[in-house]
Order: C-alpha cells, then structure tokens, then sequence
C-alpha cells in the first residue's frame, strides 16, 4: 500500500524547493507518495515517486539529493523514454542498462549543481572510464545516445570490423579485443551499490492524464522552472542545459527522420497528360466562347505514375554498424515497405554486391530477418549504386560507415544511413546519424 501525499519526503521537498528553485518548481507536478513494497529509500514508476522506509534513514541533505534526482527522471520523462527504447529494440532492450545510463547523468548533473547524493554513486566520468575508456565527452550525452554507445560497443566486443576473420579493414586479435561495454557498465554500476529505480512507462493512460504529462507539457515545465533557477543564480538552473538531458523536442530519433525523407522520395507526383485537356480549362475554355474572348492557354489532365515506386536499401556488410543497429535499422525497413506500398530491394555488399533481395511484403519484420548479412571484406559503393540504378528506384538508401569510394552522383536521392556522428562528408546525398 502506498500513501497518496508523502510524509517521509516533505521536509526534503520543502528543503530542496530552497536550495534549487528549478527542481523545486518541477517538484510541485510531481505525485510523491509512501511505499512499503520495496526496500528501496526511493523509486519511480514513470508516473509517480515513491518513498521507501529506506529514505528515512539518509541524513537531511542526501534525502535532498535523491529526491532531486527522482524528480528529475520524472521530468525527463524516462520512464516513457525506456519504453519506446523497448519498443525500438525489442528482445534486444536492456531496461538495466538504461537505467544505469539515465542514473549516471542525473547523478552527475545534480553533482554539478552543488547537491549531495548518497553515496557510492554512479557518476557519468566514472561510468565512461569503466565502460568506455576511449570516450573523453562529459557533457552533450543523452540517455538513448549513451545507452546505445555502450550496446554498440558490447555487440562489437572481442571481434574487428570484419568480424574477428583477418579480412577487411581493422581485424583485430583475441590480445587486443575490446571489454564488453555494456557487462563493464553493469559491473562498475554493481561495485557502486547500483539498484533499478526506473520503470518504463507507457505514457498517459486514459483519465490518467494529469498523472502522466505528455513531453510538451514537461518540456514547458522544464523551460519555465530552469529559467526560475538561473533568475535565483542556483542549483540546476545554473547549469548548461547539455548535461540535464533535456529532451531533445524539434530533433526527432533517426528513425522518424528516415522515414521522412523516404516518403517524401517515393511520394508520386502525378504527371502532366497533354492528350487530354484539364477540366478546369475545358470550363475557363467554355466561358472564353460564350462571352466571346479569347481562348485561355492550354491545360493538361495530370495523372498518377503507373510505375511501382521502389526502394534500393544497400547493407555495407563489412561496416562497423553493430548488430543491435543493425537489426533496429531492419525494422525500421520492413516499417517503410510496409506503410508506403513500395517494392523494397535489400542489396548487401562489400566491395561487390554479395546478396539481392526482393522484400515479398508478406511478413515484413520475420522476412527482413531472414536477409544474410555475410560480414567481411572492404568497401566499395560503385558496384551497389549501379546495381540499385538498374532497378529504377526512386530512392537509395545506404547503410555504411562510410569508408570507400562513391564514384559519381546518381539521378536519384541517396541516404546514408550511418552509425557515427563524425562520419566522413560523403560527395552526394545526405547523411543520416544512427548514433541516438
């Protein structure tokens, strides 16, 4: 059972509300109740916070912190975050990891801002050095964006770019294979006392809504209570909003992205009929006779393209685009064959096309699976490119990192679909970033 308004926290609300004006304005759209189900001092389940008998226990001024922590994944909205990365990645999603990866910039962020937290605790610096050591960013991290940086690593783990075989660019050897990311993240989070205070969250539910805001509503909250705490000159309104992991409104995830741009190039056109006059000019032509002026320019009929539009989806199997991306960017191609009607090719290559595919738009999602992705060997996008023009797309699609030749610019759109945020400026098309 849990109570409706909380009594263990509220001399710490009423605290933290002092000490940071920003998280505490953000308190005020918080439900905050006791709970006894866990032996947690504190927890979320995306909709409300609960308080454990463990929290009576923290000195005043950890209470705080944790409280302003609880606060801030609320109003982040993680909850409902880690449940669309669930629903992105399916089998693969990692609700422990995301959790860890959510912690680790809250953490740090209420560090930055002055408030103490209990500890051990799981700071951002601390959580890279252990997982990620090649990684010398601090700030400009997100939860997907770090979440999916150290599934990538775990799933490029023990092996090179051409799959620990000796071929292709950057093979590499048992002595010099990289630590899995993810498992080094979840043992350092295990060392620093780490336990799971987030529950995915499906967003608002029906008579549910004041409970469970949409993320304009917390957006507004968040721009109004930061801006109340940089006029008071303390607490995380001081801070740069690149370590808060706001959400990131008017930047939408790869995937809307691509599927934009793909629409809008196999969005038909109807063309112009000359045999056939316009109806709007048979009856501005009627009008000109009857009145006795003169005839109005010609206007032709237009009708739709008869042709089946077509989407030309090259794979670069010897890219190092993990297989977690990989299987996320599989789906996101079964999505686009299957709301836009359009016949979908899936050419894998290398430094020649390995394997054409003609998605049937069956079962898009068990199909796409089904596709071999044999990897090895270098890069070259000439032969892909002139593979995927002989079948009239009206779109390419690559998903490459990048490295090799591009030859010259087709007549058609390209997308390059790549797994890093520095990827080289290819000659032609445009680039799409699978890092978030």
């Amino acid at each position: 059972m849990s109570a409706r308004h909380s009594r263990r926290a509220g001399a710490a609300l009423r605290r933290l509300s002092e000490e940071d004006p920003a998280l505490g304005a953000l308190a005020l759209w918080c439900p905050h109740r006791d709970s006894d189900e866990r032996a947690q001092a504190a927890w979320t389940d995306g909709r409300s916070i609960f308080y454990g008998r463990g929290f009576e226990d923290l000195a005043p001024h950890e209470q705080v912190g944790l409280a302003g922590h609880q606060v801030l994944h609320l109003a982040l909205r993680h909850g409902p975050r880690a449940q669309e990365m669930r629903s992105r990645f399916g089998d693969r999603y990692d609700d422990e990891l995301f959790n860890i990866a959510c912690d680790a910039i809250l953490n740090q962020t209420l560090v930055e801002a002055g408030h103490c937290i209990p500890r051990p605790a799981i700071l951002l610096p601390d959580l890279l050095k252990a997982a990620l050591p090649e990684e010398t960013r601090t700030c400009q991290w997100d939860a997907e964006g770090l979440y999916i940086r150290l599934q990538s690593d775990s799933s490029r783990a023990g092996k090179g770019k051409g799959g620990g075989d000796g071929k292709g660019k950057g093979s590499d050897d048992s002595e010099n294979a990289r630590p899995d990311a993810a498992e080094a993240a979840k043992e350092f989070a295990r060392q620093k006392g780490f336990d799971a205070d987030l529950e995915p969250c499906p967003g608002p539910v029906e008579g549910d809504e004041d409970e469970c805001p949409d993320a304009s509503d917390w957006q507004d909250r968040i721009t109004r209570a930061m801006e109340a705490g940089r006029s008071a000159g303390r607490g995380i309104g001081t801070l740069s909003h690149k370590l808060l992991d706001l959400p990131q409104v008017g930047l939408p995830h790869w995937e809307r992205l691509l599927r934009r741009m793909i629409s809008k190039a196999v969005t038909q056109v109807p063309r112009p009929d000359w045999g056939v006059p316009a109806r709007r000019w048979l009856a501005a032509d009627s009008v000109a006779r009857a009145e006795g002026r003169y005839q109005p320019p010609f206007q032709p009929s237009r009708r739709p393209e008869r042709n089946r539009i077509r989407v030309a989806i090259g794979v670069d199997t010897s890219t190092s685009i993990d297989d977690a991306r990989l299987s996320l960017f599989a789906a996101q191609v079964a999505g686009i064959g299957r709301r836009t009607g359009a016949e979908v090719h899936v050419l894998a290559f290398d430094t020649v096309v390995s394997g054409h595919t003609k998605m049937q738009g069956m079962a898009w999602e068990s199909e796409i699976q089904r596709v071999s992705f044999a990897r090895g060997g270098g890069t070259d996008f000439r032969p892909v490119i002139q593979s995927a023009l002989e079948l009239d797309p009206s779109v390419i699609v690559m998903l490459t990192d990048l490295d090799g030749p591009c030859g010259p610019a087709p007549k058609v759109p390209v997308i390059w679909a790549v797994p890093q945020d520095d990827a080289p400026e290819p000659p032609f098309g445009r680039v799409i970033s699978l890092a978030r």
